[in-house]
């Protein structure tokens, strides 16, 4: 589903809600036209019954993938504002230690929040990395493993340093693991299919009303198809229209200007 969720949100869900919906309401008057009202009406009963019992398996799974994919979503919005926290501490610790690796440390840290935001982001929009990002958290590390602590503060100062230098790095790898997506594609064949297969299931009532019919399916694929439209666009949660942005880290790198 990368390519609906790399669109704009209008253009999604035209493509998603517009062919679906009219389908739907054609689909009833398909049906109607080779099979008769009366023969449709002895199953009725029969029918309401499975379609209740088919209605609430696919429900209970739409609902079950929609939390799961926006708990993840949450998740990665975390892990943007844990990074910025460690990037904001790591440059904190480097004023206890000597000028000339303090600095080091500094300019490499941000070196990495710039080029995150300004390359790392744009990449995850394909599910990628920039190299160039890869590269500069190796510039950070190179940074602090090159101070060597003389007394036991410095020797605290250091192995804090190295913890938060950790996280940074573990941060990053959430970020980059979860933009490749959520939903595994068994997951979406059974989501989709189980959309086409509880609509098409309205189109054998038999109803005097066949308008009201029609209108009542066209509005159940809406709810439907907007409930997978929701999956799709916090699916990749750093790419679409609905994505978790690096305001954290731009945050961070202007607090860094101000120093």
């Amino acid at each position: 589903m990368t390519y609906l969720s790399t669109h704009s949100l209008w253009i999604t869900s035209f493509i998603l809600l517009v062919p679906t919906t009219i389908l739907a309401m054609a689909g009833p008057y398909i049906v109607r036209r080779y099979v008769s009202l009366r023969r449709l009406r002895t199953n009725n009963e029969v029918a309401g019954f499975k379609f209740a019992t088919i209605g609430v398996i696919y429900a209970v799974l739409l609902a079950f993938a929609v939390v799961i994919v926006w708990e993840r979503y949450n998740q990665a919005d975390s892990d943007v504002a844990r990074e910025a926290s460690a990037a904001a501490t790591i440059y904190r610790l480097s004023r206890g230690v000597d000028d000339g690796h303090g600095v080091a440390i500094r300019s490499a840290l941000t070196h990495y929040l710039t080029v995150t935001v300004e390359h790392d982001w744009p990449a995850m929009d394909t599910g990628h990395s920039a190299p160039a990002a890869r590269q500069a958290m190796s510039a950070v590390y190179e940074a602090v493993l090159k101070y060597h602590a003389a007394d036991p503060n410095e020797t605290v100062v250091l192995a804090e340093l190295l913890r938060q230098v950790d996280q940074l790095s573990e941060t990053r790898r959430a970020r980059l693991v979860a933009a490749d997506g959520i939903v595994p594609g068994l997951i979406w064949a059974t989501l989709f299919s189980g959309a086409l297969l509880t609509i098409a299931f309205t189109f054998f009532f038999g109803t005097e009303n066949l308008r009201a019919q029609s209108l009542m399916t066209g509005a159940l694929a809406i709810l439907i198809f907007s409930g997978l439209l929701t999956i799709i666009e916090i699916d990749h949660p750093f790419a679409g229209s609905v994505k978790v942005a690096p305001e954290a880290l731009a945050a961070v790198l202007r607090d860094f200007r101000d120093y």
